[in-house]
């Protein structure tokens, strides 16, 4: 009896053992598989970290990431030993470029700066981020070490031969070419080009700068012959760089008076007044290629806690992706810069799921703070009952692939309505080149469905949230939107040159797709916003085509604060259902009225407009203007 006792609890140590055992092999085994996903970089790499960081990045499918540490400091990333490819980007330039995060088909990674400064150099795209799940990027600062655009400040005018001078500081390099102004960066160079003026006192663009800027770059060809016998079988766009050139030649001319100083003649708008900082950035076709963040085809995607003070293009740029949380993702510029990112600071395109800016900052950006749209692409051949031949419509979209299997596709005609005649959903997309595709659809084609039709994918737009953000001293508009999901605009603080919101339908230039509708715009400020010369109103909505189709609904605008200078607040076209109440309208007096003669809210071509319990107090002499149809409306 006893033995049987001893055997059983003999056994039951050496089972209890195992157990521990295998618990201690496998704790260890996660342990171990813990370091290896976790990587760590230290300062030993800071003077060039682009070689570390890429050679770990590729050996991800080897040697599984799911976490990527820097020690806190600053670390410089040189293009010299980045990964390179060519990249079409929408709203950008088609370019080679080198990345040093190249996070192809990683899932469930995140990168922590812990406080951590990246300075880029050159042509770059710091994080590219393509075909992934639940990417985290947070705590760190992007920088660049040259800027991608120049400045400099007005010093002197001749009135009499119209020139002007501008003083150049050591931080931006040039050279004068056959009379024209190059300045030169390190891996990069760029003309005088798009250029704006900046005040140096508010940091912010200048009051009527569109009254002195753009320059006056080009005239007409003193010579150009038998052009017009050049004829082409397909349509062609007259921005592509090589036919944006066709019967232009520079216009001004650049002198060096003495080192650091020159003239510039031939501008034919006013001569910019002295004091004011000129900011430039090159020809359009060549300025916008190195975005700090690209994400293409990923689903999650938080950017925590980062701050962008520079980048040659836009802050962030995603395409065809999902799910992106912007949360205090700052855009921001160094340096005693005028400008932080030389075009948008964030844009999304044929994004879906949701799109939230929270607790942003986006200031000093030569473009939007964001623009949240689809794209329209033109059907230029029906080829049988399924398949179709599209064009992209701007040269900046292409390569842009419109949807992906079973996405549901509208088709529109302008002319008639805003939204979709028809639908179909995707069976495949047949890359031919990079402005032509073929779409092969799942059901036939609609039976009425003719060559110059658009279609735009109907699940590429996302429930958009913009809150407790500040978008202020930004070229263009705060906020362009174009989604008839849902969109919440609440407690943001706007000072934008233009619109600080922008609903349009843009069909004839960028081609951006989507209308707007059920949108909630509620809690903001708006001050002295459309200060740069332009005459539209703090708020927009707007169509390409002139025609009184409805293209907007389901939209309330309460509780706002406007403290404007100028008159018009509100501009509606082809709208039904709006609410514009307990809305708070002041004059600021800050700078001169540009448009005196202007109402406070225009609308036409619109029905279901509701006005209540809101406070005027500014200067129009006529609040509301209609048209015939809305005659019975009244401001209250």
């Amino acid at each position: 009896m006893h033995k049987r006792k001893n055997i059983k609890f003999f056994q039951l140590i050496v089972f209890t053992f195992a157990l521990l055992l295998l618990s201690f092999t496998s704790c260890n085994s996660q342990t171990k598989t813990k370091k290896e996903a976790s990587v760590y970089f230290n300062l030993k790499i800071a003077a060039d970290a682009t070689p570390a960081v890429l050679a770990r990045v590729l050996e991800a499918s080897e040697k599984p990431i799911s976490e990527i540490k820097f020690e806190k400091g600053t670390y410089h990333f040189y293009p010299d030993r980045g990964l390179e490819f060519y990249v079409h980007i929408s709203n950008h330039n088609d370019e080679v470029i080198r990345t040093s995060f190249p996070i192809n088909g990683f899932e469930n990674l995140t990168i922590d700066g812990q406080g951590s400064t990246f300075i880029f150099h050159g042509v770059m795209i710091p994080f590219f981020i393509n075909d992934s799940k639940n990417i985290t990027v947070k705590n760190l600062t992007v920088d660049w070490a040259e800027s991608f655009h120049s400045e400099g400040k007005i010093v002197a005018h001749d009135v009499a031969n119209h020139t002007f001078d501008m003083e150049i500081s050591d931080e931006y390099p040039y050279e004068i070419r056959n009379d024209q102004l190059i300045f030169v960066k390190e891996y990069y160079e760029h003309t005088l080009g798009q250029a704006i003026l900046f005040d140096p006192k508010t940091k912010a663009i200048a009051f009527d700068t569109e009254s002195y800027t753009g320059l006056s770059l080009t005239g007409k060809n003193k010579v150009s012959r038998n052009l017009d016998k050049i004829s082409y079988k397909y349509k062609i766009d007259i921005r592509d760089p090589e036919n944006s050139k066709l019967r232009k030649e520079n216009n001004l001319k650049v002198e060096e008076l003495k080192p650091g100083l020159v003239r510039i003649y031939n501008h034919k708008k006013k001569l910019p007044p002295i004091g004011m900082i000129l900011v430039c950035k090159g020809e359009q076709d060549k300025n916008r290629l190195a975005p700090a963040f690209r994400v293409t085809h990923t689903y999650g995607f938080n950017g925590t806690n980062v701050n962008i003070h520079h980048a040659g293009g836009m802050g962030i740029i995603a395409e065809n992706s999902g799910d992106l949380i912007l949360d205090n993702f700052n855009i921001t510029p160094s340096h005693g810069r005028m400008v932080s990112t030389t075009a948008d600071a964030t844009h999304f395109v044929g994004c879906r799921g949701k799109v939230e800016l929270k607790n942003c900052t986006f200031n000093n950006q030569l473009d939007d703070a964001t623009n949240v749209h689809g794209t329209y692409q033109e059907v230029v051949e029906i080829l049988n009952s399924k398949t179709i031949g599209v064009r992209m419509g701007h040269y900046q979209q292409q390569g842009f692939v419109i949807g992906q299997p079973n996405d549901n596709i509208g088709f529109v005609r302008l002319s008639k309505s805003f939204f979709s005649y028809d639908q179909n959903t995707i069976k495949s997309v047949q890359k031919i080149n990079s402005r032509y595709m073929l779409i092969t659809f799942n059901k036939d084609l609609p039976t009425d469905l003719k060559v110059g039709d658009l279609i735009e994918n109907l699940d590429g737009y996302p429930d958009l949230l913009v809150e407790n953000c500040t978008i202020s001293r930004n070229r263009a508009r705060g906020l362009l939107l174009s989604s008839p999901k849902n969109t919440i605009i609440r407690n943001n603080y706007f000072h934008t040159e233009m619109e600080a919101i922008l609903i349009p339908v843009e069909s004839g230039h960028w081609y951006e797709s989507g209308n707007g509708a059920n949108i909630v715009i509620e809690n903001n400020t708006f001050q002295d916003c459309q200060h740069s010369g332009f005459n539209r109103g703090v708020i927009r909505f707007v169509t390409d085509d002139d025609n009184e189709n409805i293209a907007f609904n389901n939209i309330t605008i309460s509780n706002n604060k406007f403290n404007q200078f100028d008159n018009l607040i509100l501009e509606l076209a082809n709208t039904d259902g709006l609410k514009f109440a307990g809305n708070t309208i002041t004059n600021s007096g800050t700078f001169n009225q540009l448009n005196p003669e202007n109402p406070a809210i225009t609308i036409k071509s619109s029905k279901n407009i509701i006005f209540k319990g809101n406070k005027y107090s500014g200067k129009a002499k006529e609040i509301l203007k209609t048209d015939l149809t809305n005659s019975v409306l009244k401001f209250e």
